[in-house]
């Protein structure tokens, strides 16, 4: 039996977080995975027809071509608070249609192998089954590591779900991805982002002007754009280093490349899959798991990320640990159950569940952070442990994004 932690050095009597008052996505009227099947929606895809159950509650306005720029890590309130470093960019958060442009949702967590099914697939957590960065394996008790698909698994069982870009391929739209060239084949383009045709090409330059020429190329048309070095540089130097701020004067650029090329009937839409946190590198703010005896008890497997855990407890301690990580870690994390998780509708709407064959990856317990804190585990992750900017909670520099729109 696990027993809870007691006060002594370091610790106190904390008030603790109700994981029901935590800030969840805007799923069905304002989160990422309403994107693209809003977008099909608008160009005469019977979405509800094709694949019951996605929502295009976005309320954006049709347009025959419509291009995503994905930018990774590019957070609404990091934009906002960088207004000077990305003039073009800031001058969309006032949006073409009047008024001031507003944030969506990433989805919990807000992780990037997360974020980018929701786009691809226009559904939930919960139910395309990416339900965070590393998950337990269910039916062989591995950790899985969503975003590099390792150990390695069957994609296609794993997600099932046909993307959206595949439902806008088969309805006749022309489709494409435009990405670097090492994402062609890798299992998650696979299963999120595939459908019509993929182009690898290495700068952002040479992505911008082939998705523009992309754009013209049919009546209706939709076309996918990434970069990731925005993320990179944050995760490596942090979103307050002269690197972050240099990669985010270099996709407004981007962006900008990419606006005055559009041809006639077209909509750009700038979004992310995630915003970012810094958390100083002192034993308050970044807890380390491999060190720390009263959050590894009875623990099975810690999989997640530093700010969104699932923790797996082993058979028949799943209430104490749960007990442990609230008195431990409650008053500066949302601690749940799997059951309170997916009730307060932390990977899908409250009420929706989660599909059954991704229920047992979602930890015993999930820990999601409200303050400047991460349990790291240094010994088990030494690269994540090291890096400056961290993501994954429901805090708002996490978890909103922009959807910045522009149209010809």
């Amino acid at each position: 039996m696990v027993q809870p932690a007691t006060a002594g050095p370091g610790r106190h009597e904390p008030a603790l977080l109700d994981p029901r008052t935590a800030p969840v996505p805007a799923y069905g009227t304002g989160s990422l995975a309403d994107l693209l099947p809003t977008v099909v929606a608008g160009q005469g895809v019977d979405v509800h027809s094709a694949a019951p159950g996605l929502s295009t509650g976005l309320g954006l306005p049709p347009a025959d071509r419509v291009c995503v720029f994905l930018v990774d890590g590019l957070g609404w309130e990091l934009l906002r608070a960088h207004a000077d470093e990305a003039p073009f960019l800031s001058g969309l958060l006032v949006s073409s249609r009047g008024g001031t442009g507003a944030p969506i949702t990433a989805g919990f967590p807000s992780t990037t192998a997360t974020s980018l099914a929701s786009v691809g697939t226009g559904r939930t957590p919960g139910a395309h089954g990416l339900p965070g960065y590393t998950v337990l394996d269910p039916d062989t008790g591995a950790l899985m590591n969503q975003l590099r698909w390792r150990p390695w698994t069957d994609p296609h069982t794993w997600q099932p779900y046909p993307t959206v870009f595949r439902l806008a391929d088969a309805a006749g739209v022309h489709t494409c991805q435009v990405s670097a060239p090492d994402f062609r084949h890798t299992p998650l383009t696979k299963i999120a982002l595939s459908g019509g045709t993929f182009h690898g090409r290495l700068s952002g330059e040479e992505r911008m002007d082939l998705s523009a020429e992309q754009l013209a190329a049919a009546d209706r048309s939709l076309v996918y754009t990434y970069y990731s070095e925005v993320d990179g540089k944050g995760h490596r130097f942090g979103v307050d280093s002269d690197a972050w701020r240099g990669q985010l004067m270099y996709v407004d650029r981007l962006a900008e490349r990419l606006a005055e090329q559009l041809p006639p009937r077209s909509a750009l839409y700038v979004t992310a899959d995630h915003g970012m946190i810094d958390i100083p590198f002192d034993p308050d703010s970044r807890i380390d798991f491999d060190e720390d005896w009263e959050l590894r008890a009875g623990v099975a497997v810690l999989g997640g990320e530093a700010r969104a855990r699932h923790v797996y407890a082993v058979p028949g301690a799943a209430a104490d640990v749960a007990a442990v990580w609230r008195e431990v870690l409650g008053d500066r994390m949302w601690v749940a159950t799997r059951e309170e998780a997916i009730a307060a509708g932390w990977f899908g709407p409250p009420g929706a569940g989660v599909d059954e064959r991704v229920y047992g990856r979602i930890g015993d317990v999930v820990a999601a952070a409200r303050d400047d804190v991460a349990v790291v585990a240094t010994e088990t992750e030494p690269h994540e442990s090291a890096m400056v900017g961290l993501h994954g909670s429901m805090t708002p520099v996490e978890q909103l994004v922009p959807l910045l729109e522009v149209r010809t």
